[in-house]
């Protein structure tokens, strides 16, 4: 099968995936077709849809790839949705940034670090698929361990969470910004 008709092929399926498809999944597919191929028929499309100055991008988000609209097209598009964005408030982003980054954790760890009940906030995390039990802890009462999902990292656009900022670096950032880091219960200005 020629290059040509491989890519427009892994176009499609790209495309037509309700959800980021892996090299692997793409390599399964696409008739003689390899992943480190796949993957390089995926940077050729990128690259094609920048020098074309299209409308949309190749992301590769949570272990796979998915075209998205570029950035600048949101307002127009926001139109057309029903549904309306995602929002969080404080208290969800708060609850979702400690389970990301001491996955996994259970709710009164949670709860420990935020000082307040937490059990709204995680079933509301849960129930827009952010957040999902991941096990139970080997402890008297067994409470449910909590961690992110592929939707997290497919709405912060990661590949992994290995992409998520280290502990000095969110640091650098705060200090940058004027905030103030709270650590065990100790505000920290960081000004």
């Amino acid at each position: 099968m020629e290059r040509s008709e491989q890519r427009r092929i892994v176009e499609a399926l790209v495309l037509a995936a309700p959800e980021p498809i892996s090299a692997a999944r793409l390599a399964q597919v696409v008739p003689d077709c390899t992943p480190a191929t796949a993957k390089e028929l995926v940077n050729e499309l990128g690259a094609e849809y920048t020098e074309h100055d299209r409308a949309f991008e190749l992301w590769e988000v949570a272990g796979g790839y998915q075209i998205r609209t570029r950035a600048e097209f949101s307002g127009y598009l926001q139109q057309l949705q029903k549904q309306r964005p995602l929002r969080l408030s404080r208290a969800a982003l708060e609850t979702l940034a400690i389970v990301a980054f001491k996955q996994p954790v259970t709710r009164g760890e949670i709860e420990q670090v935020r000082a307040v009940d937490a059990g709204a906030v995680v079933k509301s995390l849960m129930e827009r698929q952010l957040v999902r039990i991941v096990g139970q802890r080997e402890v008297p009462g067994r409470p449910m361990l909590y961690g992110t999902t592929r939707r997290f990292l497919e709405v912060f656009g990661l590949e992994s969470l290995k992409q998520l900022p280290s502990l000095r670096e969110l640091e650098d950032l705060a200090r940058d910004s004027g905030l103030e880091i709270v650590v065990d219960g100790v505000a920290e200005s960081v000004m």
